[in-house]
């Protein structure tokens, strides 16, 4: 693969196992802090506002989930700065971009899978500047110091875009094919939302898009578990989930998937910046919780004469 400008090293990594353990897949598109130098130079507030946008350290959560639980991992390693892979390929802020090189990145979004959208109705989320290519921030204001070239966002939609979505789409096929049914858990994390005095802090959000991309019976299942662990949780609100689970989820057909956002104070430090005195406790839940949906796919999905009995024994290693 050609180097991605922006990105130091390859722009994200995988851990799958053959054959597949479980028929979990764990995605984490806004972890990635492989910021090159040029890149870092761009951003008018630099690791301000590179902090801001990052799901800051749920990769490493979701490294130790995996390897606990057996399931399969999709990590993004390119910053979010660059690119956010939880948005459309069309969900693009055209007044970032240069007249004369609109028409390269319209060529791109064509053929990575996007549509023509009207220049003049952005979507919510380019509006409030987090759209496919972040442009500001609250508190923050504008990104960036220059204007991006067309040519380098389609560079970050062949290179980046494109195959990780791939990645994604191929190892599901590969689980339903085993399982029968597979589960996609995209991981976030949040910043504390607000609260009144006196209540707890909601720990996790769990989105499914308002019911159409996971079986009730899993999310209630999720929901279920997490509370019994001791944390508050939400459901849809004030995250649903986006552009992952618009395009991989497809319940009747046999693919599952959950989007879990979880408070960075139940993990990281009180700056929010490295791990916190919470970090193995929340890894023990996730992976939990991740061990008990496998077992709730695997029995709804799969005729039970595919799986050998020691698939489980492994999973539990």
């Amino acid at each position: 693969m050609a180097a991605l400008a922006g990105c130091i090293g390859e722009p994200f990594v995988t851990r799958i196992h053959h054959p597949s353990r479980v028929p979990v897949l764990v995605s984490v598109p806004h972890g990635g802090r492989a910021y090159d130098p040029a890149l870092m130079a761009g951003l008018r507030e630099g690791e301000r506002a590179a902090l801001r946008l990052e799901d800051r350290l749920i990769d490493e959560v979701a490294g130790e989930v995996a390897a606990a639980t057996g399931a399969g991992l999709v990590v993004a390693r390119a910053p979010r700065a660059m690119l956010d892979l939880n948005r459309a390929p069309d969900d693009v802020d055209w007044a970032m971009i240069p007249d004369a090189t609109r028409g390269c990145a319209m060529a791109a979004i064509l053929s990575t899978g996007g549509h023509a959208r009207p220049h003049g109705h952005p979507s919510q989320r380019v509006r409030a500047g987090l759209g496919l290519v972040p442009r500001r921030v609250p508190g923050l204001g504008e990104l960036w110091r220059q204007p991006l070239s067309g040519e380098v966002l389609a560079q970050r939609l062949h290179l980046l875009h494109a195959p990780y979505h791939a990645c994604i789409a191929d190892q599901l096929a590969r689980l339903r094919a085993r399982w029968g049914t597979a589960l996609l858990i995209d991981l976030h994390s949040m910043p504390p939302l607000p609260r009144e005095e006196g209540q707890a802090p909601i720990t996790c959000v769990i989105g499914d898009r308002f019911g159409a991309s996971c079986g009730g019976m899993l999310v209630a299942r999720a929901y279920s578990q997490l509370s019994d662990s001791g944390w508050l949780v939400a459901h849809n609100r004030p995250y649903a989930g986006g552009y992952v689970l618009d395009r991989h989820a497809n319940p009747r057909g046999g693919i599952h998937a959950m989007q879990l956002e979880i408070d960075r104070a139940a993990y990281l430090d009180s700056r929010l910046v490295a791990p916190g005195a919470g970090f193995a406790e929340v890894v023990g839940i996730l992976a939990s919780l991740v061990r008990d949906l496998a077992s709730e796919v695997a029995s709804i999905g799969v005729p039970q004469s595919i799986i050998r009995p020691q698939d489980w024994a492994e999973a539990a290693e």
